[in-house]
This record gives C-alpha cells, structure tokens and sequence, in this order.
C-alpha cells in the first residue's frame, strides 16, 4: 500500500490517513465557524458546543504529546477514569468560543502530523506509544485521532444541526484503531460466539468470543454464529455509542444472518467505548 506523503515525508501514515485527518479537522472548524451559541447542549451528551469543541482541541494536544512520544497519563484505560479525566481538564480550560478553539484544534492536528513525519524521519515510526486505551503504534494512535474527531465532530453537527463529515472512506480508516480498542473495551461475560462483521462495500473480519475473552481476526472466521453487515456511518456510529443497533436495524443499516442472528443486536453492548 502506498503511504501518506502529504508531510513531505515519505512512508509518514499509510495512504489517505492523513489527509483524512487534515480534511476533518478543517471541516470541525468550518461547524464552528460562525457559531454565536456555544452553550448550546449536544444531543446524547452531558456538554454544551463548546465544551465538546474544548474537549477536541485538548484531545488533540494530547494526541500531538504522544505522537511527540512525551508521556501524558490520562486515566487508566477504563471508561469512568477517562471521563474523570475528560471532565478535571474541561474545568482546567475554561475557553469556549468558537474561533479560538477551532484554530486550536486545526493547530494541534497540524502539529500531531509534524510529529509523525519527524519520527518517520528519525527512523522510530515503529516505537510504541502508550496511549489513553493501551501501548499503540503510530498509525494505530493516528486512526484513533481521526475516530475520535469524528464522532465529537459528529456530536457537533448535531448540537449545531448541520451535517456531518463521516463518510464511507474515513470510517475505513479508523478501522486499526477500532480493532485494536475492542478486547481492550470488552465488557464481562461468558458468551462463546463467533462474529463477522462486513462493511457493505468495504472489508470485512472477525470477532471471537470464548468465555468472554474478545480476539480480533484479520478474516472472518470458519463456521461464524453470526454475520452482521452494516452501512459503514451506521457501523462507525454504533461503534461510538452514538446509533442504537435496534435503530440501525429499523433504517436498513444493519443486516445480520447465521445460526444465531439474534446475537446482532447484543453485539455492541459487549464492548463499553469511553
């Protein structure tokens, strides 16, 4: 696979990521611009438009802290300490407006991708990084930074009420991230299955189940108890917490098959996403 180039650095980020990444932070500041409201409330948060703006620029400072490799802990990995955390450093910056947020964020996305170049100069592309959710490469660490902006940006569009900026292409990229995160994000249980999930039009894997314990295949698995093929905004948006699968299933989104296919629906609540 050809890689990103756009730093101006060779074999940076593979191919399209961190155009993805430039192009969504552009289009988060374009939601803002203009926006005379910030205290408006975000539907299915507990934050206004300004404090999801805030929490995307401070995310993405700290995702250009880890790209720089500097270490920054943040939580424990478990969802009530990463909202704990999201939470004491929204009281620390108390900026809500508009301009001066979406300039932020663009500059930290600019800076997290000089990051990447610089270390894919210096030969250490391949270090691991230690992240919110767990040790990750640099390409896993900058799909998680375009997964995250995407569903906060999604959150914005929808507390603004303009569209969005997910799209077929972007969901696909945040696949590493959201790979790597689902054994890490598992909830307990004792369930033994076997799942593939399909985008429709895209790739698909598998998930494994065994007394609970998750493992992510690159291919979906032999003799699959349940195959769930999903639209790829309803299957990013459900991922994230922000799409009900019942709802997804109703509008045409979700489809599942297989020896058990009622297992579809009680796919998403194995895992807890912070």
């Amino acid at each position: 696979m050809e890689r990103e180039t756009k730093t101006g650095v060779r074999d940076a980020l593979p191919a399209g990521l961190g155009q993805a990444i430039r192009e969504t932070a552009g289009a988060i500041a374009a939601l803002l611009d203009g926006a005379a409201d910030m205290s408006r409330p975000v539907p299915g948060l507990d934050w206004t438009v300004g404090e999801t703006a805030a929490h995307l620029a401070l995310a993405n400072g700290l995702m250009a802290d880890l790209a720089a490799g500097r270490e920054r802990p943040y939580g424990d990995g478990t969802p009530q300490s990463i909202a704990a955390a999201n939470a004491q450093s929204l009281a620390d910056f108390p900026e809500r407006g508009a301009e001066p947020l979406a300039a932020m964020l663009v500059q930290q996305t600019d800076v997290f991708l000089d990051a990447v170049g610089r270390a894919c100069a210096e030969g250490s592309a391949g270090r691991t990084l230690q992240t919110p959710l767990g040790p990750m490469d640099q390409d896993v660490l900058a799909a998680y930074l375009l997964t995250h902006m995407l569903g906060h940006g999604y959150d914005l569009a929808r507390g603004l009420r303009r569209p969005h900026m997910i799209n077929e292409a972007r969901v696909a990229l945040c696949l590493p991230f959201l790979k790597t995160a689902m054994p890490r994000i598992a909830v307990a249980s004792t369930l033994t299955a076997r799942f593939t999930l399909r985008m429709r039009g895209g790739p698909a894997f598998g998930v494994s189940f065994t007394d609970g314990a998750v493992q992510v295949l690159a291919d979906p698995p032999e003799g699959s108890d349940c195959t769930i093929l999903t639209e790829p905004v309803a299957f990013l948006l459900i991922a994230l917490g922000r799409l009900g699968p019942w709802q997804a299933m109703v509008r045409g989104g979700v489809l599942a098959w297989g020896r058990k296919p009622w297992l579809a629906p009680r796919f998403p609540t194995l895992f807890d996403a912070p």
